[in-house]
């Protein structure tokens, strides 16, 4: 049986319709369901943002993405969408969310950034076991573009239908091709074709959201706006100490282990200056290394706080790692203290004393950050899921999948047809900012916006400008489409409040830009109509 979802929304029942799904969806590499039903929950909201009421109409559960060669049912995705009631379909933007990983559903941007629910977290400390609370959002979009957000195959109850399995879908190109089938049967099941449209990825995501925007421009769908969250657009440089070093500086300064004189006048003001830092005087310690100038060596610890002994012991690399994969920096700012910072946000500490100091942070599941908000996580989206969503299942919800990012298939071919996933060693070498730059390029109105948080170093920040910087896309009038901002925050920019509000704000005008610019929009809807007309 399929929903159809556009008479459902138009029928405008104040009753909820709830949905048990008995299906079972292993997350496994060999796993998938023979059932290729499109089910969905569907319950009615209102949320007030600013002064104004948004009756709205949530709908969890499931639609099928199809073979793009035979058309035959290959995966049911598992989404949730809130949607604005009484809307103008033909103007009301859509953005579509999703996490990285690659292995993560989108539980975490779902209940921490602008669905009009969220986790209350105690960001950047750790969040105390239960009752936690689920709160209305004030800072959430639905005031600007409904909001659908995707769990791709092995994630949340998303699984292949057979004969594919879970890891048909476990690669950079076979996973944004099932992305791109289900945003197409998306837009189809609910009348949103000529709506605008957008992306917001995170982490991975970014490098999912470049290698899709062009998969969906290839296949007539053109979007209007993207939005990369804690960007990794180049593995080459991911440990880049260049790239790594203002998000060291960004952490020692929050912990007051910095020595600078005189005491810099802001965090931005203190980034700017440790990028360029960065870019010149560091960049040619690393290079001499061990003949580097003392002076630089002396600037390094005082931006750092770590001491010039251990540094050169380190080689000046503040990415360097040990051999358990720790980040030598983040186990040793607060060493005295027995204390270790977050990858993912260096104000978040842990415990690094016993059997604390020995538990492998692979995959960010023991990272201080995720331990932080993990619990909260795991128990609110379980209750909200089935209680204030209506959908339940005997399935469990898989919030992270080790076994995809283990199974990953990096291997990845980009608009030139050339190999930009792996090299003749296996190891991986993916570059999708080539592929973001191709339909900027072919798009000319698209809007990126690039959004970064100061202390993360899983994807730091300055790596991502130089990562832009470098990406091949010269045309001027072009580069204006593509715009970066910075928050005092982590990788999961929106954990923390005041920069959730002020990335809300920065999305929102990108939304804004796309979509008052008539002349643009015009020219997205005749590009998408020459493709699928």
């Amino acid at each position: 049986m399929s929903i159809d979802h556009a008479s459902v929304r138009a029928a405008g029942s104040s009753q909820d319709q709830p949905c048990f799904d008995p299906t079972a969806y292993g997350n496994g590499p060999g796993d998938s369901v023979a059932d290729a039903t499109e089910n969905a929950a569907v319950t009615r909201h209102s949320i007030t943002i600013g002064k104004r009421a948004y009756p709205y109409t949530a709908t969890a559960g499931h639609l099928v993405a199809v073979d793009a060669g035979n058309s035959q049912p290959a995966a049911k995705i598992f989404y949730v969408a809130f949607t604005a009631d009484g809307q103008d379909l033909n103007t009301r933007p859509l953005t579509f969310f999703y996490n990285g990983g690659p292995g993560s559903s989108s539980v975490f941007v779902l209940l921490g950034s602008f669905a009009p629910k969220r986790i209350k977290t105690s960001m950047p400390g750790f969040t105390p076991p239960p009752p936690y609370t689920l709160e209305d959002n004030p800072d959430s979009l639905l005031d600007k573009s409904d909001l659908v957000f995707i769990n791709p195959v092995g994630t949340g109850y998303s699984a292949a239908i057979a004969p594919y399995k879970n890891k048909d879908f476990w690669g950079v190109d076979q996973d944004a091709g099932s992305i791109r089938q289900f945003i197409k049967r998306y837009l189809t099941a609910n009348d949103r074709w000529n709506s605008p449209k957008f992306l917001f990825g995170e982490s991975y995501g970014t490098a999912r959201s470049a290698v899709l925007s062009y998969l969906l421009h290839e296949d007539g769908v053109d979007l209007n706006g993207v939005t990369l969250q804690s960007s990794i657009l180049d593995y080459t440089q991911a440990g880049n100490p260049v790239g790594a070093l203002p998000t060291a500086v960004a952490d020692a300064w929050y912990h007051k282990k910095t020595h600078l004189t005189p005491p810099p006048a802001s965090l931005p003001a203190l980034m700017a200056t440790a990028a360029l830092f960065a870019r010149s005087d560091y960049a040619t310690a690393l290079r001499k290394f061990p003949r580097s100038d003392p002076a630089a060596i002396r600037k390094l610890s005082d931006f750092t706080g770590i001491d010039q002994t251990t540094l050169t012991t380190w080689g000046l690399d503040l990415a360097a790692s040990d051999h358990n994969g720790r980040t030598l920096f983040l186990i040793s700012l607060l060493q005295s203290q027995g204390l270790a910072l977050g990858a993912y946000d260096g104000r978040v500490t842990g415990i690094d004393t016993g059997i604390a100091a020995d538990i492998s942070p692979n995959s960010g599941g023991n990272d201080p950050t995720m331990t932080a908000v993990s619990g909260v996580y795991t128990a609110m989206w379980n209750n909200y899921l089935n209680d204030g969503l209506k959908f339940s299942s005997n399935s469990a919800f898989t919030d992270l999948n080790d076994q995809a990012f283990q199974n990953w298939d990096f291997s990845h071919i980009d608009p030139t047809g050339a190999q930009k996933g792996v090299d003749a060693k296996g190891d991986v070498i993916l570059y999708t900012a080539g592929d973001l730059a191709a339909t900027m390029s072919l798009n000319i109105d698209l809007k990126v916006l690039s959004a970064n948080g100061y202390y993360d170093f899983v994807t730091p920040f300055y790596q991502t400008v130089i990562d832009l910087q470098k990406m091949p896309l010269t045309d001027p009038a072009i580069r204006k489409n593509l715009s970066a901002k910075f928050y005092p925050s982590g990788h999961m920019i929106y954990l923390e409040a005041a920069s959730r509000t002020a990335l809300k704000a920065d999305v929102a005008a990108m939304i804004d830009a796309a979509t008052s610019d008539h002349q643009a929009m015009a020219r997205i809807r005749t590009l998408q109509t020459l493709k699928t007309g």
